[in-house]
C-alpha cells in the first residue's frame, strides 16, 4: 500500500477530484478496494450528480449505505442531489404548510426550485459524513469520489447575518431562499470545514491525465482549494502509456512522446506536489478483477496480445457535417462527459462549415475549455468566443446592485454583494448569455461546446424553468408568437444535439443516461460521436490492440441501441490543433 504516495499512511478522509473523464471514479473505487483488502473498514461516497460508482461495481447502490458483499469491509453510498434537494425543501416548507397562506408557501417553493438549492442540499448531506455521527462511526476510512468545489465551500463562508436581512424583507436575490435553511446547519458546516482543512484527517488527491488542458484545470483547482485552507494535496497522473508499448507501433510512439512532453511542461505549482503515475490498462475498468489491477504495475497478459489490429472503416465525422451543412443555419450543441473531446470536435465541425462559406459562431459554456488554443488561428466566416463566467457574472452583479441594491442601507448592500458571490449568481448570468447566443441560430450556424454533463443539465434545468415561467405569464395568442430557449432546443429543425463519448463502458453508459435525461425534457439527440477510437486505427502495440478489441462491443451498442446516426473519430498521432488539422479531422 505504501508504494503509491497517495496511499502511504492514508488519513480517515480521502477526496478524489479533477476534470471530468480523468478516472476519478475508477481510482476512488480501486483505492476503496485496496484499503478494504488490507483489513480496513471503508465507506465509498460519490457526490457526483452523474455518479457511476454502481456501474463500476456492477450493482445498484443509490442514496443509502450499501454493503459491497464481494469486498469484505467495503460499503458505498451515492448522494442523490435531487432526492437531497427534495428533502431539504420539505424540511423548510412543511412546517409552514397550513400556517401561511398557500400563495406564500408556493412562493417559498418557487424560491427553492433552482439549482442552488440542489447544490446546498447535496452539500448538506455531504457535511454529515465529515462530522462525528452514527452513520460513519464504524468506518476507518471514508473515500469521496468528487470533492466539493471551491464554489460550494464558498457557500459556507457567507456571513451569519442572513436571518435579520430576510426578516427585514430586504433579500430577494439568487441564493436567499435556499440559504434560509442554511443557518440551522452552521455548526455542522463549521465542523465540516475544520475537517477538510485538517491535514491529519483529510487528503485531497488531484487526478489528471497527461494533457495540457487537464493539467491547467487541475492547477486551478489546486490553487482554489489551497486558498480556502485545503492544503494536504497529492497529484495522480492517470492513464499513462508505458514506454514498453512503443517498440513496434508508430501511434504508440507518438502518444508516449506527447505525454512525456506534456508532463515536463506541467504548471510549476503541480511539480511541488507528491506525485504518482498510473499506467494505462488494456481493459475497461468495470468489475472487481479490473479494479484490483488498476493500482498494480504488473498485469495479467492477454493471450492474443501479439496480433496487429487493422483499422475498421466506420462512418466518419464528414458524413454528419455534410448533413448539418444542408440546413444553412441552426444550433449545434455538443454534450457529454468531461474529457471526451467536445471542444476539439466542436471546433472541427465549425471550421468545416466555415470553409464552405457558411457563417458560423463557435462558442463554449465550459469554463475549462480552450477554443482559441485548439483553433490556433483565424479563418473567414468564423467568429469565436466563449461565455466567460467571470465576465457574465460581473455584468449581472453590477446590474443587480444598480437596481435592487440602489435603495439598500450599507448593511443590506454588503449582504447583497455577498450573496451575489454565490454559485447561483454565476448560473443565472451564464444562462442569460446562453439565451442571447442561441437566438443567433436562426440566421447562422451556432456551434456550442457545452460544459460537462452535470453542469449542462443544470443549464437545461434553468432553461426549462425560464420556459415554464414565460408560458405561465402569457396568453395563448402571445405564446403562438414567442419562442423560448427550451422550445428552440426541443425543435429538431432548429437544434441538433451531438452526444460525444469514448468507446468505453462508463462514458457510453453516462452518455446514454444523458440521452434519457434530454428525452425527458422533450429534447431528442440527433447523433452520437465516438472520439479517439483505437478500433478505427491500425495498431501493433499489444496494449492498444487489446483496447481496440474492447471498443467493438461498445460501438455495437451505440450503433444498434442508442444512436439514430453516429460517427467514429480515430485516435490521431498528432493532437488536432490548428485550422488545417481540424479540417483534416472533420473530413475523415
Amino acid at each position: 500500500m505504501a508504494k503509491l504516495k497517495f496511499l502511504n499512511k492514508p488519513p480517515r478522509f480521502l477526496f478524489f477530484t479533477g476534470k471530468g473523464g480523468v478516472g476519478k471514479t475508477s481510482l476512488a473505487c480501486a483505492t476503496a478496494i485496496t484499503l478494504a483488502d488490507a483489513g480496513r473498514r471503508v465507506l465509498l461516497v460519490s457526490t457526483d450528480p452523474a455518479s457511476n460508482v454502481g456501474q463500476v461495481f456492477g450493482m445498484t447502490i443509490g442514496n443509502k449505505v450499501t454493503v459491497i458483499n464481494a469486498v469484505p469491509g467495503l460499503a458505498a453510498l451515492e448522494i442523490d442531489p435531487q432526492a437531497a434537494a427534495q428533502a431539504y425543501r420539505d424540511r423548510i416548507v412543511n412546517p409552514v404548510r397550513g400556517v401561511l397562506p398557500d400563495t406564500v408557501v408556493k412562493g417559498i417553493e418557487e424560491q427553492l426550485s433552482g439549482a442552488c438549492t440542489t447544490e446546498i442540499a447535496a452539500f448538506d448531506e455531504f457535511t454529515a459524513l465529515l462530522v462525528d455521527s452514527s452513520l460513519t462511526a464504524d468506518y476507518d476510512h471514508i473515500i469521496f469520489d468528487t470533492a466539493p468545489t471551491g464554489h460550494t465551500i464558498r457557500l459556507l463562508q457567507l456571513p451569519g447575518a442572513w436571518s435579520d436581512f430576510l426578516e427585514e424583507g430586504k433579500g430577494n436575490a439568487s441564493c436567499l431562499g435556499p440559504l434560509a435553511g442554511l443557518e440551522k446547519q452552521r455548526v455542522q458546516y463549521k465542523a465540516a470545514v475544520d475537517a477538510l482543512a485538517d491535514s491529519k484527517r483529510t487528503r485531497l488527491i488531484l487526478v489528471a491525465r497527461a494533457q495540457q488542458a487537464t493539467l491547467r484545470e487541475v492547477a486551478r483547482t489546486q490553487e482554489e482549494l489551497t486558498a480556502i485552507g485545503l492544503t494536504n494535496q497529492f497529484l495522480v497522473i492517470n492513464g499513462l502509456l508505458p514506454q514498453s508499448e512503443t517498440v513496434r507501433d508508430n501511434l504508440a510512439v507518438a502518444i508516449f512522446q506527447r505525454e512525456q512532453k506534456t508532463l515536463a511542461a506541467m504548471p510549476a505549482i503541480l511539480k511541488l506536489l507528491p506525485r504518482d503515475h498510473i499506467t494505462l490498462k488494456p481493459f475497461n475498468l468495470v468489475g472487481l478483477a479490473a479494479l484490483r489491477q488498476l493500482l498494480m504495475d504488473q498485469l495479467i497478459a492477454d493471450e492474443d496480445s501479439g496480433a496487429t489490429h487493422r483499422a475498421i472503416p466506420f462512418p466518419g465525422l464528414s458524413g454528419l457535417v455534410d448533413e448539418i451543412a444542408k440546413d444553412g443555419c441552426g444550433l449545434i450543441m455538443l454534450m457529454g462527459k468531461g474529457g471526451v473531446g467536445k471542444t476539439t470536435l466542436a471546433a472541427a465541425i465549425a471550421v468545416n462549415l466555415a470553409e464552405r462559406g457558411l457563417p458560423v459562431h463557435l462558442t463554449t459554456s465550459d469554463p475549462a475549455a480552450h477554443l482559441s488554443e485548439t483553433l490556433s488561428g483565424a479563418m473567414d466566416n468564423l467568429a469565436v468566443d466563449r461565455i466567460d463566467p467571470h465576465v457574465e457574472t460581473e455584468r449581472y452583479r453590477q446590474r443587480v446592485l444598480q437596481t435592487k441594491g440602489a435603495h439598500l442601507d450599507a448593511q443590506g448592500r454588503a449582504l447583497l454583494e455577498e450573496d451575489l458571490r454565490s454559485p447561483c449568481t454565476e448560473e443565472i448570468a451564464v444562462f442569460q448569455a446562453f439565451s442571447r447566443i442561441i437566438r443567433e441560430a436562426g440566421r447562422k450556424f451556432v456551434v456550442m461546446d457545452t460544459a460537462p454533463t452535470g453542469h449542462t443539465l443544470l443549464l437545461l434545468d434553468a432553461t426549462g424553468a425560464y420556459h415554464r415561467e414565460v408560458v405561465k405569464q402569457m396568453d395563448s395568442h402571445s405564446i403562438a408568437h414567442y419562442t423560448t430557449p427550451m422550445m428552440q432546443l426541443q425543435n429538431p429543425k432548429q437544434t441538433k444535439i451531438l452526444l460525444v463519448t469514448l468507446a468505453e463502458t462508463t462514458p457510453v453508459l453516462e452518455a446514454a443516461s444523458l440521452q434519457d435525461d434530454l428525452r425527458r425534457a422533450g429534447i431528442e439527440p440527433w447523433a452520437w460521436i465516438v472520439n479517439n477510437s483505437i478500433a478505427a486505427t491500425t495498431v501493433q502495440s499489444p496494449l492498444l490492440c487489446q483496447r481496440a478489441r474492447n471498443e467493438l462491443a461498445d460501438i455495437e451498442t451505440i450503433s444498434n441501441i442508442h444512436a439514430q446516426r453516429y460517427a467514429i473519430v480515430p485516435l490521431l498521432k498528432e493532437e488536432p490543433v490548428g485550422v488545417e488539422r481540424l479540417l483534416e479531422l472533420s473530413k475523415k
